[in-house]
This record gives structure tokens, sequence and C-alpha cells, in this order.
């Protein structure tokens, strides 16, 4: 690691910075996750380089990566590899991962949706995945990005069983799509992205918007295939 004037930071500051505990930084540091700090006597700095493992780190962790597979991950970064270098990692994983889920209570759930909730209503939720129950009574794990097109799911006054049948097929496309699209990605566009030359910040750019078009491909798609169906049903009918 190139020492940089740049590390300044205690392992204190570090850890605020990261969202972690001193305990945790340390147990990383000693499995090898993220450099050395620079020395200055009995005292360690730790800057930019620092921040951006920890934060991969992290977002492998969010990715289910266990953390001998986390340890393998980091070991094909370079040690000289910058901190935006390092950020890219994190980006080339994000359009793939769902929305982290927040943990609301019942009242807090119904302030986010915007009406009360019924009991019928959360079940038609949970049959959806956008909400999950918790240990805890009236307290849910919520899908931010997906709860206005619940609520909308549920004013309908969809069955449940109808609810269940929808997700388990949205679940097995989406699941199909995003395993074919990944690969196309990782075979056919990242090879030419990483051997460009561009900057890492614009490949950051080109990777975020990834996701959203994607997203927004499949959807043009299904309404087409929807229009085709409606279309292909009348012909039988007539």
């Amino acid at each position: 690691m190139t020492t940089t004037p740049a590390e300044t930071m205690s392992v204190e500051q570090l850890a605020s910075r990261v969202g972690m505990t001193v305990r945790t930084v340390r147990f990383y540091a000693g499995r090898g996750l993220i450099p050395p700090p620079r020395r200055e006597g009995r005292n360690g700095f730790y800057g930019p380089d620092h921040i951006a493992r920890l934060e991969l780190v992290r977002e492998l962790q969010g990715h289910g990566f266990t953390l001998s597979a986390i340890e393998g991950y980091l070991e094909n970064i370079p040690a000289e590899a910058t901190p935006e270098q390092v950020a890219l990692h994190r980006t080339l994983l994000a359009p793939w991962m769902a929305d982290r889920p927040e943990e609301l209570d019942r009242a807090s759930l119904e302030l986010r949706a915007g009406r009360p909730l019924t009991d019928d209503d959360l079940e038609r939720l949970i049959a959806l995945g956008v909400v999950e129950p918790t240990p805890t009574e009236d307290v849910f794990q919520v899908a931010p990005a997906h709860l206005a097109v619940g609520i909308q799911f549920i004013e309908t006054d969809m069955p449940i069983e109808v609810a269940l049948a929808a997700r388990k097929i949205f679940d097995e496309a989406g699941r199909s799509v995003a395993r074919q699209i990944t690969e196309v990605f990782k075979t056919m566009w990242w090879p030419s992205l990483r051997s460009s030359g561009r900057p890492p910040e614009d490949i950051i750019a080109l990777v975020e918007r990834f996701k959203p078009l994607t997203v927004q491909a499949l959807v043009t798609a299904y309404e087409t295939g929807v229009d085709e169906a409606k279309r292909e049903t009348v012909r039988r009918r007539t």
C-alpha cells in the first residue's frame, strides 16, 4: 500500500466512518482484509484505501458471502489498487443486489403505506414478498422499493392464493432472467470495460445505470408479452 498524507484516521475514526465496531475492524485487519495502517510510533493511521476495502467487505456480506469467500474475493484485488478501483468492485456487485430491507413496526409501516393495513392486507403483502414477519409481534422486514407496488396489489382485493401463485411465477422468472443477464454482463461487457482504459469513475457511472435499464427492459418485455397473450386469447375465442 502506498503511504499518503491522507492516512490520518485513528482506528476509532475508521470504525465510525464505515459503521463497524473497533473490534470488528481489528478482526478484519488481523485476517488481512485490509492493509496494515501507517505507523507513527505506537499509533496506527488509516485512510481512503482502508475505507474502500471495508465498505467492500460490508457489501460482500450483504451479498451473502461467507468470511472465507470474502477473503478469496479480496485476494484477487491487487494491493496497489486505488480506493476508486476498489470501489468499482462494489459497483459491480450493486446491479444484482436487492434493496436492503427496513425493520418497521405496524404503525410505521402504515405511515409509509399511506393507509391503515388490516390483517388481511398484511397477509397479502407477506404473500407477495413485500413484507416479512419478525419474531417480534407487529414488527416487519419491509422491502421499501416494493411497498408502493404491494399496496396497489392489495387495493385490488386480490385473493391470497392469487398473490402466492403470482409471487411464485415472478420469483422463478426473476431468478432466471437475473442469472442470464448477469452472465451476459460478465462475459460480454465487463471484459471490454475493464480493458477500455476508462477512468474508474466512468465505469462506475456506466455500471450503476445497468440495473435500472435492465429492469425497465424487463418491464417493457413483460408488457409486450401481456399484449401478445391478450391478442392470442381473442384469436382463440373468435
